[in-house]
């Protein structure tokens, strides 16, 4: 069995199993955690102010925007350029219709993808580099916090390196490599702080709704 056969086979077989298991894990934790019962007389209900507190923190308020400008600017293209690789691009909308059944969805050009690549992997690069020479960020980044940023940044790398179909090794094995990373990274979601981007939307809202309760402003 070739490298990219066995990414292609067992590994992403075996890489998506753990990675629904550790979800199912990681949502039980939270589920299962001990609750105060809050016999207070709620101030208003949690659903505007919890939905309200999922919209408002894309964006800090106005003291802390020049503070944390470098954070704001490398994390949206982060996650933006995350987003367009991983979801508009040709073959992997095929590999999501594929494993999930459904249609495929209109695809943007190679070469913006490429571009939002480029600019993904710099922002990573980017982030690692704060966290090693800030002093803040030194202090408080731990083996998590490096660990995820060079496992989100392999697949980026690798993928780019095949599809420019780079001359430092065949195309096949580049894109096993590629394919390894990503299983890397599915393995790694549900056991590191990268979870934050199955649950940061509902894990925003109970803040909301909470604070809402008691009649705080979110």
């Amino acid at each position: 069995m070739s490298l990219l056969d066995f990414a292609r086979g067992p590994g992403m077989h075996w890489a998506l199993i753990i990675l629904l298991v550790g979800i199912v894990w990681r949502v039980l934790g939270t589920l299962f955690l001990a609750a105060e019962k809050d016999y207070s007389a709620a101030r208003q209900s949690g659903v505007w102010p919890g939905i309200r507190a999922i919209l408002r923190r894309f964006w800090p308020h106005s003291e802390f925007v020049k503070p944390t400008l470098f954070h704001l600017v490398a994390g949206y293209t982060l996650h933006i350029g995350l987003f367009v690789v991983i979801f508009l691009f040709a073959p992997h909308i095929l590999w999501f219709a594929d494993l999930l059944g459904l249609p495929a969805w209109a695809n943007l050009p190679n070469n913006l993808i490429m571009l939002a690549g480029a600019l993904t992997a710099a922002s990573l690069v980017a982030f690692v580099l704060r966290r090693m020479t800030h002093p803040v960020m030194r202090r408080i980044s731990g083996f998590d916090d490096y660990a995820s940023n060079i496992v989100t940044l392999l697949p980026v790398v690798t993928g780019l390196l095949a599809f420019a179909h780079t001359p430092i090794a065949p195309y096949q094995t580049l894109l096993g490599l590629h394919l390894l990373s990503v299983e890397l990274l599915f393995v790694w979601i549900p056991l590191s702080k990268l979870a934050h981007a199955l649950f940061f939307i509902p894990s925003r809202f109970q803040l909301g709704a909470a604070l809402g309760r008691r009649g705080v402003k979110v």
